[in-house]
């Protein structure tokens, strides 16, 4: 591996570099942007538990907004749901600005870096075939053997840029189309929260948690 780095030539310095940077945001986006993380199961039927028991409260808005960008986006309308709907709305899709702009960190770069490293290594062997045929320039004697081993290290550079760029842009179209997954499922969240809390909208009880005590009480009746 190391004899074809240094048979690619310095160009392979920067490729080398991308391939890195599109590792590490690979693996980091892969890990923040798990939906158990963004959209946390049975969140808006927690919360609508809390209205009901009237247990909503400030510490409980910080508690919602530090737990997941969703709860992030449902704590910015509960806040203002006393002002009508179109405020509420207003607060919901500005925090849903600041969210989805979090979701999108880095995929840019990464689109960059699949985009720019096969162009990193079809410079890097335009370059080496200068090289080659500047050092044949008025020598008769030019022996087919070196030349086409002179190609092929020029090409290495090439096939190290596409290396790293089909990853790369396999992952960014990845990535891309979950954030538009996450963004969807709580904008549907968003949708039910300004609904339920305006009244328009009866809970389904379905998404809702059920209390540990009250499942213990039922299992302590079925013992006895």
């Amino acid at each position: 591996m190391w004899e074809l780095v240094k048979a690619g030539g310095w160009m392979m310095l920067p490729i080398i570099l991308c391939s890195i940077a599109a590792a590490g945001i690979i693996a980091e986006r892969l890990w923040t942007l798990r939906p158990s993380r963004i959209t946390p199961p049975h969140l808006l039927g927690q919360v609508w538990r809390w209205i009901k028991e009237k247990k909503l409260n400030n510490e409980k808005l910080r508690e919602l907004r530090a737990n997941s960008p969703l709860g992030q986006i449902l704590a910015a309308g509960l806040a203002n749901s006393k002002h009508g709907r179109e405020i509420m709305k207003e607060c919901i899709e500005e925090a849903a600005a600041r969210v989805i702009h979090e979701l999108e960190r880095y995929l840019n770069a990464l689109g960059t870096i699949a985009g720019i490293a096969p162009l990193l290594g079809l410079l890097g062997t335009v370059l080496g075939m200068i090289d080659i045929f500047s050092a044949f320039i008025g020598n008769s004697t030019a022996n087919a053997s070196v030349l086409a081993g002179g190609i092929s290290k020029a090409l290495i550079t090439t096939a190290a840029g596409l290396m790293v760029a089909i990853p790369a842009l396999f992952f960014h179209r990845f990535l891309q189309r979950r954030v538009d997954e996450l963004v969807v499922g709580m904008e549907q969240e968003a949708i039910k929260l300004v609904e339920v809390v305006q009244g328009d909208r009866d809970v389904d009880l379905t998404d809702m948690p059920a209390p540990v005590a009250k499942v213990e009480t039922r299992k302590e009746g079925r013992k006895a």
